[in-house]
């Protein structure tokens, strides 16, 4: 299994994984990156093309696991301000004034969930993270608090995963959305 940056070359694989409807209802892992009416407006065909802009810009949009040619799961990250739709949420507003990268979402093949695929791209894109020079790493996912928890309602990932990728809650302003970080060396 690789993991790799979207760029236009891991395209198709990306088109493939978000499969036919774009991903959780056309959405194309814009939610965080659009305020509610433009996300309400784009949902679709407008949302696959910005989703796919992106892949074409400097720094790419997340990154993709591949088992040999076959997409097997995504990770969103990017700054924080990348993802406008954070600042207008009360439960997920920032902690402090530190610059932070986002994790935003997650979309794991079904076949591949339940094998630690989500810990693979949460340290994958670490990595990336401090490669592009970020030095703290954020998550906002799921702290079900009943299970089974459906894995599909589960885009911004379970905190379970993150804890086990070396992530700390620093913040937990509703009892189900912990904000984790991991500050990155």
């Amino acid at each position: 299994m690789k993991i790799e940056p979207l760029t236009r070359a891991a395209w198709p694989a990306f088109e493939t994984l978000m499969g036919p409807k774009g991903g959780y209802g056309g959405c194309w892992c814009m939610l965080w990156r659009k305020t509610k009416a433009e996300h309400d407006r784009d949902s679709g065909e407008v949302n696959r093309r910005d989703i796919a802009r992106l892949a074409e810009s400097e720094l790419p949009p997340g990154l993709i696991a591949l088992d040999g040619d076959r997409p097997a799961g995504w990770i969103s990250v990017a700054p924080r301000d990348a993802f406008v739709r954070l600042e207008s949420s009360r439960v997920l507003k920032p902690v402090d004034a530190q610059a932070v990268w986002s994790v935003s979402c997650f979309l794991i093949a079904k076949d591949y969930r339940r094998q630690g695929l989500a810990v693979r791209l949460l340290e994958a894109a670490c990595d990336f993270v401090r490669r592009q020079g970020g030095t703290i790493l954020e998550g906002y996912p799921i702290a079900p608090n009943k299970t089974p928890y459906p894995a599909a309602y589960a885009w911004t990932g379970f905190a379970s995963a993150f804890e086990k990728a070396g992530f700390e809650e620093v913040a937990r302003r509703s009892p189900t959305r912990p904000i984790l970080r991991r500050v990155l060396s």
